[in-house]
């Protein structure tokens, strides 16, 4: 016999908070529903393992969704253990709690246990979807099937039917609206978005036994990383994130207590980007997906790795999208990072070529991670590795070498001065004066170095600085001291000739004779320059030196010259010395050209 009942609690409260509060993405809904099924199954055997119910031997747990475009309806079947009527009045009918705001209220700020598969609240995400929603059970107990039915609004009908196998089948009427979720391509696509590693087969549009459900039930995270074999790591990654590039290489997660936690955390090939590339870290309750790269559970340094996590210990709201950010998460996600660094340092210390040649791809997530998270920093400082002008990697702690010790900087010595460049190429005038003269320096070429150089400036405050090599020669190139008044005269004649009177000039005696000159502008000056651009403000700042060489033959002769071939020679002493630090702007290109054509004509005279 059919009855009509009202829903216990009034729908104007519930659905705002089901459509704006407790779910973020309206696709949620079907992760909802073939949970309950999944639900439904485990439940069912355990039932079975614990001899209070029996299935038939060959019977597959499985749960089964159909779209039928026609007939505008999805339906979602498994073949759990099933409910009485009287559970369909617990479970749907009467959502356990007294009212919308008591619910707020309460599991707002709720930091304990979540509340996923409570209160029937999981089922009632449908109606985001449906105008109408029909619910068919049968009990694994000795009972009627029942059929439910309700358009979600305050009331519903609920009656005996025929259904001859247990489970439960829940027939949604998918509204106008929202028929996309009509399309068994958009199912497909949702059911590996949320479901890809249920514990069941989940079929779509089943035909028979020669179908291949759309999940892997037994992922490779929960297996343990001694049983995993390479080519699995590798087949596991190309299948979840359709990457055809191998990864560097993977973190395996494994742990059972304190508390539980499964993952693989894969580093991918990325190469020399100029930006950082956000990677997917996906999270999974119960080989339930949660949700993509949720910063409460995993740093945003490692948002930029690719990998797969499982934590049923992690507590979540209703919406299973958002954590309630308390100590055992922060715990987990201490854990997490630790067992990154501990692959970096092991891989450092045991497989050195292996991670020199994984380090073009990796330096930017290690320095950007210690930049983020001074533990991390601690963990991996190190092993960050920088290449010498020779294009040998060391450590960079090598680099630093006798640095000022912390009494030594609070008495205000200077700090140890460590010179890198930013582009070989570009500076390669500066590389070779360097060499010759027996001095090394780092290459910091990536984006990312200038932010980090200045944060281990921070971090070594007092003791070490860094100093590009076209920025200052002082202690680093020069040969011997020069007297202020000893290239006064010869200083204040090219200043005269330079066609930019914004250059300053200084006169030192080179260790390399050949060269005429080169472009100082102050570490401090440039530094400034290149935020501002970043920030897209104007540069502003102006502090270029023509630093010039006594010790260089052309330099002395300048005096000798006439007012026209000194102005000449000058000019071009300065941009062939700006065409070692930069490119040359339009106008100082014409007039290279220009100076060039009138040098080859004084030449054949």
């Amino acid at each position: 016999m059919e009855r009509q009942g009202n829903i216990k609690i009034a729908s104007e409260n519930m659905m705002p908070i089901i459509k704006k509060w407790l779910y973020s993405d309206k696709d949620i809904f079907l992760r909802e529903i073939i949970s309950n099924g999944i639900d439904a199954i485990t439940k069912m055997k355990k039932l079975v393992e614990m001899g209070e119910a029996t299935v038939a031997p060959d019977e597959e747990y499985a749960v089964k969704v159909s779209v039928d475009e026609a007939a505008k309806t999805l339906t979602v079947e498994d073949n759990g253990l099933g409910m009485t009527e009287e559970e369909v009045e617990t479970y749907i009918t009467q959502i356990a709690f007294s009212g919308a705001a008591d619910f707020v209220a309460k599991y707002e700020k709720a930091g304990g246990d979540g509340i996923i598969g409570h209160f029937g609240l999981g089922f009632y995400s449908a109606y985001m979807v449906s105008e109408n929603i029909e619910i068919y059970t049968k009990s694994y107990k000795d009972s009627p099937a029942v059929k439910w039915e309700s358009d979600g609004e305050s009331t519903y009908t609920i009656s005996e039917t025929e259904r001859a196998e247990r489970g439960t089948k829940i027939v949604m009427h998918i509204a106008e609206a929202e028929k996309e979720f009509l399309s068994e391509s958009e199912i497909r696509s949702l059911i590996r978005k949320y479901c890809s590693f249920m514990p069941y087969p989940i079929y779509l549009n089943y035909k028979g036994k020669d179908d291949k459900p759309l999940n892997t039930t037994e992922p490779l995270y929960l297996k343990n990383p001694k049983d995993c074999t390479e080519e699995e790591y590798k087949n596991f990654y190309r299948d979840t994130f359709m990457d055809y590039n191998e990864p560097l290489f993977w973190v395996h997660l494994n742990m059972d207590y304190p508390f539980r936690l499964k993952g693989i955390l894969y580093f991918p090939k990325v190469r020399r980007k100029v930006e950082l590339d956000r990677g997917q870290v996906k999270l999974y309750c119960n080989q339930v997906f949660i949700a993509d790269n949720i910063k409460e559970v995993i740093p945003e340094y490692l948002m930029l790795l690719n990998g797969v996590i499982d934590c049923p210990d992690i507590p979540l709201n209703v919406s299973r999208s958002f954590l309630q950010n308390d100590s055992q998460v922060k715990k987990i996600t201490k854990h997490i990072v630790k067992k990154v660094a501990d692959k970096l340092t092991s891989l450092y210390n045991t497989d050195r070529n292996q991670y020199e040649a994984c380090w073009e791809d990796i330096a930017n997530f290690v320095k950007f991670g210690c930049i983020k998270d001074e533990e991390f920093y601690n963990k991996v400082k190190d092993i960050i590795i920088y290449k010498n002008l020779d294009g040998v990697y060391h450590p960079i702690s090598e680099f630093f070498g006798d640095k000022v010790s912390d009494e030594e900087a609070e008495k205000g010595k200077e700090p140890k001065t460590v010179y890198y460049a930013s582009d070989v190429v570009q500076q390669a005038q500066y590389v070779k004066m360097f060499k010759d003269a027996g001095l090394d320096a780092i290459v910091c070429d990536t984006f990312i170095d200038p932010h980090f150089i200045s944060f281990i400036e921070y971090k070594e405050v007092g003791k070490v600085k860094f100093m590009r090599i076209d920025a200052d020669i002082d202690g680093a190139l020069k040969n011997g001291e020069t007297s202020e008044e000893e290239g006064k005269a010869l200083t204040e004649l090219i200043k005269k000739a330079l066609i930019d009177q914004n250059v300053s000039v200084k006169a030192e005696r080179f260790k390399n004779v050949d060269v005429p000159a080169i472009i100082n502008v102050s570490e401090f000056t440039r530094r400034m320059n290149e935020m501002n651009s970043f920030y897209g403000m104007n540069e502003g700042l102006q502090d270029v030196t023509l630093v010039v060489n006594l010790e260089n033959e052309l330099i002395r002769s300048i005096p000798t010259l006439d007012e026209e071939k000194k102005a000449l020679i000058v000019n071009q002493i300065y941009y062939l010395a700006e065409l070692s630090y930069k490119k040359l702007s339009p106008e100082e290109m014409d007039q290279f050209s220009k100076n060039n054509l009138e040098l080859l004509k004084n030449f054949v005279k």
